[in-house]
């Protein structure tokens, strides 16, 4: 089975980079296959990584109701099931190190239980074919109360450099305690920090209880490659994010 990392943490927090930053370290320094998962609905993680979707989980699935409700034939005389679990299988994006499959937002109205579901079913048969899986979850705290965020051996919490962050980032701790989650380790991430911020922020969370596995520095590159249009992941070694995550995720015990 694969090794399952995890991000959480309000929005704003630079989430997706860290989980963009993460899948490259993965590449670089482990060297075996990743899967990425964009489970939030706001869907951005392919721009971070620098590929183009061509299905999501939602879409599909608004899709197979409409075929449900029209009675239209089946290619080859297969279930729903079965056509939905191919064109799943055909939704996940190849790139060079890693896969990726996107949840994106359903067409139709109501909550995103099913799609939550889908994804969470999907990670568990894709991860057995892959080293590792990154799930970039969607802001906030609802995706653990739907447990869309199981069986993680790691997850990060990615605050930034403010004590609502710091706050929030304990009360998603907490969360995966009081849901008895299957979460192996979880720890923070203080992001996009500046000056010396990060140690005074770093002290509050000890006090909060939360382990803190590092912070990141602001860094200059990821706005300009965000103001370009560039990918993520495509960041120079030495470029201050890199080199500071990479320290962070080293200290983590990644198998």
């Amino acid at each position: 089975m694969a090794f399952v990392i995890a991000l959480a943490g309000k929005g704003g927090t630079g989430k997706t980079s860290i989980a963009a930053l993460t899948v490259k370290y993965l590449i670089e320094k482990r060297k075996r296959p990743v899967l990425a998962v964009d489970a939030d609905s706001n869907s951005c993680l392919n721009d971070a990584l620098g590929v183009r979707v061509h299905a999501t989980i939602g879409h599909l699935r608004e899709e197979s109701l409409q075929t449900i409700r029209s009675g239209a034939e089946r290619p080859g005389g297969m279930s729903m099931e079965q056509l939905f679990d191919y064109q799943v299988q055909q939704s996940v994006i190849e790139s060079k190190g890693f896969d990726l499959m996107v949840m994106g937002r359903p067409e139709g109205p109501g909550c995103y239980c099913a799609a939550n579901n889908i994804i969470r079913k999907y990670t568990d048969k894709l991860s057995e074919t892959y080293s590792y899986v990154v799930i970039d979850n969607e802001a906030g705290m609802e995706h653990l109360s739907r447990r869309t965020t199981h069986k993680v051996d790691l997850l990060l919490i990615v605050s930034d450099p403010t004590v609502r962050g710091v706050k929030t980032a304990q009360r998603i701790d907490s969360l995966v305690k009081e849901l008895d989650l299957d979460v192996g380790r979880h720890a923070l991430i203080i992001n996009r920090v500046s000056g010396t911020e990060g140690q005074e922020l770093g002290n509050l969370a000890q006090e909060l209880g939360l382990e803190v596995a590092g912070i990141v520095p602001q860094d200059r590159n990821i706005f300009d490659f965000d103001l370009q249009g560039r990918a993520i992941i495509d960041l120079p070694a030495d470029s201050e994010a890199v080199r500071s995550l990479y320290g962070i995720l080293d200290t983590l015990g990644i198998d």
